[in-house]
């Protein structure tokens, strides 16, 4: 009687266990297959998921979200972040990087707001040379310090000189962005979602 009793109980976590994976992964994962992304659409690059990598590494998803929700769903059309998102806009993104909270704003579309290089660069090396007043953390370790060459030196060793604002940049010394540093931004660059949507949300087309 008792190892009827134990089976049943046995059997009874299990379908609990398998019932719980079925509806929080199994059919959702099924779902999300079905999702294809608009043609406007592009895979990452080498270069950007090489950023992407970094974005991750440095912790930029505890401070920023990368989800623009529809009026009536908070201020993100106000504050002129893109349309709403969709679900096709992540077919690309493994793992995605929605975000859970906001202390900076919203990178859904921050290539459409910010498309300079150098803005983000700088940004990087030292929020406040671009945004008076940003709590963001600098990010130094991305770039290095170097003598002041003529352009035509770096250029040649094939490296980018970040145009810091005096007041920001070490006396008599120049930035240079790193490797990471120029991949970081390939990828916030890439962020730019402000196509037309082409595939329906639930894609019954």
């Amino acid at each position: 009687m008792m190892y009827i009793r134990a089976s049943i109980f046995f059997l009874g976590v299990l379908a609990t266990l398998f019932l719980g994976w079925a509806g929080l992964t199994m059919i959702p994962g099924l779902q999300i297959r079905e999702i294809k992304p608009a043609s406007a659409l592009k895979p990452y690059k080498d270069q950007q998921l090489r950023g992407r990598a970094i974005y991750i590494r440095e912790g930029c998803i505890y401070c920023h979200s990368q989800q623009t929700r529809p009026e009536g769903f908070g201020a993100d059309q106000k504050r002129g972040w893109g349309r709403p998102s969709v679900p096709g806009d992540y077919v690309y993104d493994k793992p995605h990087l929605l975000g859970t909270m906001r202390t900076g704003p919203d990178l859904f579309n921050i290539a459409a707001r910010q498309p300079s290089e150098d803005w983000h660069l700088i940004h990087l090396y030292d929020p406040r040379a671009t945004s008076p007043g940003s709590i963001m953390p600098p990010y130094p370790w991305l770039f290095k310090e170097d003598e002041v060459f003529s352009k035509e030196v770096y250029a040649a060793k094939g490296e980018r000189v970040v145009p810091v604002p005096e007041e920001f940049a070490p006396e008599g010394k120049v930035i240079i962005a790193t490797h990471e540093a120029l991949d970081l931004v390939a990828y916030l660059v890439s962020l730019n979602h402000t196509y037309s949507i082409e595939q329906k949300v639930n894609n019954n087309e």
